[in-house]
This record gives C-alpha cells, sequence and structure tokens, in this order.
C-alpha cells in the first residue's frame, strides 16, 4: 500500500494530516488541566491530527470498483468464448437475496478436504448449505401458498365481475374467442413503449385481472382510470426527475470531497510551515499541492450559493434520497404497466370495432352481389 516517490524509491505508507472541522478548520488540541490550546516547546500552537493512508488503493470504494471491472471482464470474455459461467461481484446482501455466505475455508483446509479429511472450517460450510437449502425450500412453499391463495381470490372477484354485465370483460371475451390474445397498437403508445415484456399485456388472462381488480366495469371509468392515473404519472415523473438532479449532485459532491479533502489537508499543512520545513515539506509533497488549485475550482464549482462542505450531511441526504428515488421509480413503473394495460385495452376496443364494421360491409356488399345475380336470373 505504499506510494512510488518521483526518484522510484517507497513513500510512507502513511502520513499525518490535520483534523478539520465542518467549516475546513482545523481543531485545536486542548490540553486538559488548563483547557487552553496545547503549545510547543516553541511556544507553537498544536492541532489536532490522524493518521491517514498515503493512498486511497486500500478504501472500500476503490475495492468494489475494481472488482466489479473485473468481473464485467471475465464475463465479457466467457461471452466471446461461448462460456456460460457468469461472474458476481457483488455480495447477496448488496443483491437483496436472502442467504448465508459460506466462510473462507483457506489452503491448508482446503487441501483437507480435497483428500476427504472434514475440517471444522468444512463442517461450518457444510452446515451453511444445508441451512440455505431449507431456506429456499421453506420460500418455495409459501410462494405456492401465496400463488393459491391469489388465484383463489381472483377467481372470487372475477365471477362476482361474470356475473355483473360488464362491457370491458365481454370485449375481451370476443377478442380472446376470434384470436386468443390481444393485439399490440402497431404504433406503441406513450407508456406500452416502456414496457420491455409485452408479451404479457397480449394476455386476455392478465387483461380480465386488470379489468376486475381495478373494479372497472365499462370504457368510460377505463378512461377516467387512464386520465387519473396519467396524473399520477406526471406527478411522479417530475418528483423522479427531481430527486434524481439532486441525488446526482450530492454524489458528485461526495466523490469530489474525496479527492479534495486530503489534499486541502495537504495544503494547510503546508501553509503552517515555514522555511526550509515548509521547503521539504512542499517538495515531498509536490504533486499534491499542484493538484490544489484545480481541485479547489472544481470543489467550489459544485457548491451552490455558499454552500458548506458537509460531507457526513451529504452521505445521510444521499441515502435518504436514493431510498424516495427507488420507492418513486417503482412506483413509476407500476403506474407506467396499468397505462400500457389500458392503451392495450383501448386499442383492442376500436380494432374490435373495426373488424367487426368491415365484416358487416363485405356481408352487405356479398349479399347484395347474391340479390343480382338471383334478379339476373
Amino acid at each position: 500500500m505504499r506510494p512510488i516517490t518521483e526518484n522510484g524509491e517507497w513513500g510512507a505508507k502513511t502520513k499525518k494530516v490535520y483534523v478539520l472541522d465542518e467549516n475546513g478548520e482545523r481543531v485545536p488540541l486542548i490540553d486538559k488541566k488548563t483547557e487552553q490550546q496545547k503549545v510547543d516547546k516553541r511556544n507553537r500552537k498544536q492541532w489536532k491530527c490522524q493518521t491517514v493512508e498515503s493512498t486511497d488503493w486500500n478504501s472500500q470504494e476503490n475495492a468494489k470498483m475494481w472488482r466489479k471491472d473485473l468481473a464485467d471482464t471475465i464475463n465479457a470474455t466467457n461471452e466471446q468464448l461461448g462460456i456460460a459461467v457468469h461472474w458476481e461481484h457483488r455480495s447477496f446482501k448488496e443483491q437483496g437475496i436472502d442467504r448465508e455466505p459460506t466462510i473462507h475455508i483457506g489452503a491448508v483446509a482446503n487441501a483437507l478436504e480435497r483428500k476427504g479429511i472434514q475440517t471444522e472450517r468444512g463442517n461450518i460450510n457444510r452446515e451453511i448449505i444445508k441451512n440455505n437449502m431449507l431456506l429456499e425450500q421453506a420460500k418455495e412453499m409459501l410462494m405456492l401458498a401465496k400463488q393459491e391463495l391469489h388465484s383463489a381470490q381472483y377467481a372470487k372477484i372475477k365471477n362476482t365481475a361474470v356475473s355483473v354485465k360488464n362491457e370491458v370483460m365481454e370485449m375481451i371475451a370476443k377478442v380472446r374467442e376470434r384470436k386468443g390474445r390481444l393485439d399490440l397498437p402497431i404504433v406503441s403508445g406513450k407508456h406500452l413503449r416502456k414496457i420491455s415484456d409485452r408479451t404479457a399485456l397480449q394476455s386476455a388472462d392478465n387483461a380480465e385481472k386488470f379489468i376486475t381488480t381495478r373494479k372497472i366495469d365499462n370504457f368510460e371509468s377505463l378512461a377516467k382510470f387512464t386520465a387519473d392515473k396519467e396524473q399520477r404519472y406526471q406527478q411522479l415523473e417530475t418528483v423522479h426527475l427531481s430527486k434524481g438532479q439532486k441525488l446526482n449532485r450530492l454524489k458528485e459532491l461526495s466523490k469530489m470531497y474525496v479527492l479534495y479533502a486530503p489534499i486541502r489537508a495537504t495544503y494547510k499543512e503546508s501553509q503552517s510551515l515555514k522555511g526550509l520545513a515548509k521547503m521539504r515539506y512542499d517538495k515531498e509533497h509536490k504533486d499534491s499541492l499542484s493538484k490544489y488549485p484545480e481541485l479547489k475550482e472544481r470543489m467550489q464549482s459544485l457548491l451552490q450559493n455558499g454552500e458548506k462542505i458537509t460531507p457526513k450531511q451529504w452521505k445521510a441526504e444521499i441515502q435518504s434520497l436514493q431510498a424516495e428515488y427507488d420507492s418513486i421509480g417503482k412506483e413509476q413503473t407500476k403506474t407506467a404497466t396499468e397505462l400500457a394495460y389500458a392503451e392495450v385495452i383501448s386499442y383492442n376496443k376500436k380494432n374490435l370495432e373495426r373488424e367487426l364494421q368491415n365484416e358487416s360491409r363485405q356481408h352487405n356488399r356479398q349479399q347484395s352481389r347474391t340479390k343480382r345475380w338471383e334478379e339476373e336470373i
């Protein structure tokens, strides 16, 4: 983890930097007895310091980034070679997988396990694998139970809906009888084009569930439902965009601060020194000090209206905004799917009417030709 200096020698693994308050000022070192700021033998004021690593090679953020790059490279290579193996750099927790990870066995225990000798760490992993299998079986049973319950509830709702005249359901039934499934518009609607799996929208069963669960009994109520959902979608889109812009700015600020903070600390240390000590320090930290003006300008360009540098507050805001952003995004996706169903159903109504009118005209023309033929005879 040591840096390499300009002359090719190993540099210091760590360095001491001043502890800064929220305003970016140095924190004085207080004498507990006098409650005054400590001074050294030369009567120079002393400030709180902390030891930091000279490089960012040991940071968790970089480790995650490098692991992702490695996994992406391996997966791209596997795809080119036709190897059906996918590498995943994220942990189970990061993927949202409710499963306990196995522990690292180590070279010695791994060698014993290959020889058929069970080890303590190997037994722990076998127990973890067993528990994970039991958990997956329990999840599968719960999912099946929910599906059975949902099917029973839907059947009850559908039977109730069928007993009451519903022109939307009748239209869906006619299209199902003629074609087996609903037609998709030739030109995708505003929300239909946002749906990747459009085959689900063609299912007559899905269309019936959509109508019955939302208690839509005629095309007027479908039109009202569409208008209300469209208004809600516009609201969500506006809020989602605003939250996303704020989130991106805070993330940019946080990333810039990670680069700026150690450089600023080095600059402040340089400013506190004088004479030969300053010359020696500036020479050792030439690269960092040369980057300070540019990083300071970039940092200030991201701050708004006298905004102060508050990394802890940014982190808390990012977590809160991210949760809100994701929640709004999910509701937006759900609303877009509902509007896509409404678009498909409305299109099939118009399409069915057009087809029936064409068939009626063809039938009338055929009758007219038959009548003229009979008169000629």
